[in-house]
């Protein structure tokens, strides 16, 4: 339940940056965001990246999200195990 409220808040995070990039408001940082999707927020960021269409041509986010996200995987198999 606590990862899906978190992934919640980074797609939001993630729709909100978008929001303020349109607007030319002040951005949150792309530390931040990647932090964020580091720290098991990875499907959130993922949707927010592809719903969005929010960072997906930075090879930054390209490269690291996916990475992020297949490592979280694993680690939920291997709890699961």
């Amino acid at each position: 339940m606590i990862l899906l409220i978190w992934n919640i808040a980074v797609f939001a995070t993630y729709a909100s940056d978008k929001r303020r990039a349109k607007k030319d408001e002040r951005r949150v940082p792309e530390k931040r965001l990647l932090t964020m999707a580091a720290l098991f927020g990875s499907l959130g960021a993922l949707a927010g990246m592809y719903l969005m269409h929010h960072k997906t041509r930075k090879n930054k986010f390209r490269i690291l999200v996916p990475i992020f996200f297949a490592a979280h995987c694993w680690l939920a198999y291997e709890m699961l195990l």
